[in-house]
């Protein structure tokens, strides 16, 4: 029996070590607070929740509208959801003196770590070693699985040159989500700290990423590259629009100090 091409685990591994890699060095360089992993755990996991609430109900009466009717319903979403509770949970916290401007960076780069290492690649790192252990014996699951797979999810069984493709534009899209994340929740946070609702503003349509979404099979490898363009960008914006607003990399004195 043919297994999956286990080149597809070098996605999860890649991606979870980019994850924790990040967050190590902002701990070194800002020695962020560890309230930042219990504020962008809430931020990140009520977003989710609400977008489930939201399109399990409603996203079959979308799906016939087209691309573009259901882009903005994907990018809406993201906006309200996603940016917006990333602010609304930096105001909770700075209001508690649970957060300041060492905690900016790690802050939006918890949003990624929740979604890029713990919802989606630990997640389909034990899937996919899962099905390799069942696929490499014999039985009526190992016929189940296989039959399963090669159904829904044929390309897990591509060769190598096909999966190391498959594999790259992968990284790459979860590259992309960590840069549009780590944007969205710095901006949230420097807007919170420092008490300039423009950061939040200019925050607000990088949620339309999620736009595209719907456009993805046209061209998988343009929209890939778009995308990570778009999120790039982003990540310029954050630091260029606080550079540009003369927001200093110290804590303002109107901050109270953590306790």
């Amino acid at each position: 029996m043919e297994n999956i091409n286990p080149i597809f685990i070098i996605q999860p591994v890649v991606t979870i070590a980019i994850g924790a890699a990040l967050m190590l060095y902002w701990y070194k360089k800002r020695h962020f607070h560890t309230n930042v992993w219990l504020y962008s755990l809430a931020a990140y996991a009520i977003a989710i929740g609400l977008k489930y609430a939201v399109q399990i109900p409603t996203v079959g009466l979308v799906s016939g509208a087209g691309e573009v009717a259901l882009g903005v319903y994907y990018g809406l979403q993201t906006v309200v959801f996603e940016v917006g509770l990333a602010y609304v949970v930096a105001s909770y916290a700075v209001k508690r003196s649970k957060m300041d401007r060492r905690d900016a960076e790690a802050y939006g780069s918890g949003l990624a770590f929740w979604e890029n290492v713990a919802f989606i690649s630990v997640l389909s790192l034990i899937n996919l070693v899962a099905y390799y252990i069942i696929l490499s014996g014999s039985g009526s699951i190992a016929d189940l699985t296989y039959n399963q797979l090669t159904a829904a999810a044929p390309s897990l069984f591509a060769s190598n040159s096909e999966a190391l493709g498959l594999v790259g534009m992968g990284i790459l899209e979860r590259i992309s989500s960590a840069l549009i994340h780590i944007a969205w929740g710095y901006l949230c946070l420097m807007a919170v700290i420092y008490r300039k609702k423009i950061l939040f503003f200019i925050a607000l349509p990088m949620g339309l990423i999620d736009f595209l979404v719907p456009f993805a099979n046209y061209s998988p490898l343009l929209f890939e590259v778009v995308v990570f363009g778009l999120a790039a960008l982003s990540v310029f914006v954050a630091w260029y629009s606080t550079k540009r607003l003369c927001i200093q990399l110290v804590e303002p004195e109107q901050t109270h100090k953590l306790g």
